[in-house]
């Protein structure tokens, strides 16, 4: 995907306005724009839209560090893209919109699940103690479930601000 130096900058600052909505809601665990900006980017850019995700996941590195916390981050924004990517165009867009905002609640209440497996790999974790760390972290992502869900109630309209936006660049 070829990019032009307007996408180039544009995507930059969509990856940079994730990174600081985190940095701002970090007081608030588990509840983030994260995932409804992964949706609203989605269904705007479509592909193009892993370029302000890629954004996002390298300025956590960077800011964070690149230890093992980070590797789960280089799929489950891509699995929340993906899940975004397969539902049909083509539906009525209420239809749509209700879709977008369930798979940005289940990326929520699965995201310990997500999570699970790198975590098993990286730190020598049997099925068993797999199981255990989700288990642990299920308060976590019920949360984070319950967050993605109200905060989804955002997406058609940051869709809609996004593609106006988009229009008068």
């Amino acid at each position: 995907m070829k990019l032009s130096l307007k996408e180039a900058i544009l995507f930059a600052l969509l990856g940079d306005l994730m990174f600081a909505s985190k940095l701002i809601m970090e007081l608030l665990p588990n509840m983030h724009l994260l995932a409804v900006l992964t949706v609203v980017y989605t269904v705007v850019f479509r592909q193009k839209a892993l370029y302000p995700i890629g954004v996002f996941v390298t300025l956590s590195g960077l800011f964070y560090g690149f230890a093992t916390w980070w590797i789960p981050y280089l799929y489950i924004w891509t699995l929340l893209w993906g899940a975004v990517m397969l539902i049909p165009r083509k539906l009525p867009a209420h239809w749509y919109y209700i879709l977008c905002v369930i798979a940005c609640g289940l990326h929520g209440f699965l995201y310990g699940v997500m999570y699970a497996p790198a975590q098993a790999l990286l730190f020598g974790l049997n099925f068993e103690g797999m199981i255990a760390w989700i288990v642990a972290g299920l308060p976590f992502d019920i949360t984070h479930g319950i967050s993605n869900l109200l905060m989804g109630l955002l997406i058609a309209p940051l869709v809609k601000a996004l593609q106006a936006a988009q229009k008068r660049l």
